[in-house]
């Protein structure tokens, strides 16, 4: 069960989340990826107060963005598919190495988590959007996608991206210190 705290901080990340989906600064690619800040407060939400408040600031977000967002339920799921691989990932090595939200203050571990998310992001994103998201949003063939997109683009936008999300909520929480507003702490 989520404590008062975390409800009230997952809600204000959430709609953050929500703001940055609909003033949506960053870039888009041709057929339609975007670098954006849209998850930034997803993997703040994980710095600060753990797993279980990411994974709801990251439902809550993607279920607004569905809404308010020109890419509906299709950006809304592939903003979530593609993102939650590093939440998972650092949840996985707080267990495997018993580490503490905390040891990712240490850029080595949030190196690794980065590395590791980027590639599972790649390895799921390739087929999703080849076989489900191109096709749906440009009306290409797999075919076309393919020919038109190729794998490495989709490969270093997602991990551009990842890297991206990492570095900026990594520097709010712990250079701009709002690690002192964590559970953790």
């Amino acid at each position: 069960m989520m404590k008062p705290y975390e409800i009230t901080a997952a809600a204000a990340l959430a709609a953050i989340s929500a703001a940055l989906q609909i003033v949506h600064a960053g870039w888009i690619s041709p057929w339609g990826m975007w670098i954006d800040i849209v998850a930034v407060s997803w993997i703040v939400a994980y710095f600060l107060y753990g797993s279980r408040t990411a994974f709801a600031v990251s439902l809550v977000s993607a279920l607004i963005i569905t809404f308010v967002a020109p890419s509906t339920w299709l950006g809304a799921m592939t903003k979530w598919t593609a993102t939650v691989p590093l939440l998972f990932v650092m949840l996985g090595m707080e267990k495997a190495m018993k580490l503490k939200i905390n040891d990712f203050r240490r850029l080595k571990y949030l190196a690794i988590a980065v590395f590791l998310a980027a590639i599972i992001r790649a390895a799921v994103l390739i087929p999703l959007d080849y076989y489900f998201a191109i096709p749906i949003w440009t009306g290409w063939s797999v075919s076309e996608a393919m020919a038109f997109v190729p794998w490495w683009a989709i490969a270093g936008i997602n991990g551009a991206q990842t890297i991206v999300e990492a570095a900026l909520a990594w520097l709010l929480v712990f250079r701009f210190k709002l690690d002192r507003f964590s559970v953790w702490k």
